[in-house]
C-alpha cells in the first residue's frame, strides 16, 4: 500500500521550469515536499526522496497523512478491552 501511495503522489507532482533554467517540483497535497534540481528528472528523483523522508517522519511522529486518491496510509487508533 505504501509504493501506490508513493507512485499516486509522484503522479499528482507538478514541475515549473524556473528563469535560471533548473526545475522546481512539488506534490501541493503534501505541504512541504518540494525539490529543485538541473533537470526534470534530477527533480523528479529529488522529489520522490523528500516524500519518502517526509512520510517516514509523518507517521514516526503521528502526523496525519493526507488521503490520495482513496489510499489512507494513517494508523488506526487500536483500542484495548
Amino acid at each position: 500500500m505504501l509504493t501506490r501511495y508513493i507512485q499516486t503522489a509522484m503522479h499528482q507532482a507538478v514541475y515549473e521550469l524556473l528563469d535560471d533554467s533548473t526545475f522546481y517540483g512539488e506534490i501541493p497535497a503534501c505541504p512541504g515536499v518540494l525539490s529543485n534540481a538541473n533537470t526534470l528528472e534530477a527533480c523528479r528523483e529529488e522529489l520522490q526522496s523528500v516524500l519518502e523522508e517526509w512520510l517516514i517522519l509523518g507517521l514516526r511522529l503521528g502526523h496525519t497523512l493526507p488521503v490520495l486518491d482513496g489510499i489512507d496510509i494513517n494508523p488506526t487508533a487500536v483500542e484495548v478491552a
